[in-house]
């Protein structure tokens, strides 16, 4: 598989993902690097995911497979869309976000965790523009909630509508296997994790209106 616009691994050995969003483990590996840079009150299990953590080891050996990088496609068909690719080099693991042109044919990078988030990040209303704009025409992931979650790690927005987005947010765990009774509270857990990392740069406009690509967390620009 190959990337326009994924500059400097062009080489890597990328491999369509979509197909690891259906085993278990998959989001008990996923969504926890919210917390990675030891912010959270409470690390999530894997049994806020409905899974454990079995599932969750057996993933992580597919996800950070040196040899075979997971690209997971959300193609939209109202405008651009986001690729997020398990960069799995070895000695430097990290998880880059990219955000493709409307046709979907070159991408840039916007973000990623290397431990803790760099980039641009979206608002809440360009993420669920996203997930809410599949384009079954493309290759890539369909599913909306699968969508939202896939790409949550992106939000930086200081303004989320606390309200909505909790309802969101806990309505597409519950899709993905995460037991209804507890999903309430591990979708606030994630979502005020994201408001407390939410660093503001009034100059900075999102990478969806052509804006800047700054770095709100770390206080340096992508390339």
């Amino acid at each position: 598989m190959l990337i326009e616009g994924y500059e400097g691994y062009d080489d890597g050995p990328l491999a369509a993902g979509e197909p690891l969003l259906d085993r278990p483990g998959f989001w008990s590996n996923h969504l926890p690097v919210l917390c990675g840079d030891g912010t959270c009150a409470e690390r999530p299990v894997p049994e806020w995911f409905g899974e454990d953590g079995a599932d969750a080891d057996a993933l992580s050996e597919l996800l950070f497979d040196s040899e075979r990088w997971p690209v997971f496609r959300v193609p939209s068909e109202t405008g651009p869309g986001a690729v997020v690719v398990y960069r799995n080099l070895i000695g430097e693991y990290g998880t880059d976000y990219l955000l493709t042109d409307s046709d979907g044919n070159r991408a840039r990078r916007i973000g990623g965790w290397d431990g803790d988030f760099t980039g641009a990040g979206l608002t809440w209303r360009e993420l669920t523009g996203i997930a809410d704009g599949p384009s079954s025409a493309a290759e890539g992931v369909q599913d909306p909630a699968s969508r939202l979650l896939l790409l949550l790690p992106l939000l930086t927005d200081p303004d989320v509508p606390d309200d909505e987005a909790s309802a969101r947010v806990t309505a597409a765990l519950v899709v993905v296997g995460a037991p209804p009774r507890t999903a309430p509270a591990t979708a606030d857990h994630l979502l005020a994790h994201l408001a407390r990392r939410a660093r503001h740069d009034p100059a900075w406009e999102s990478p969806l209106s052509g804006g800047r690509e700054g770095v709100r967390a770390a206080g340096r620009s992508e390339g």
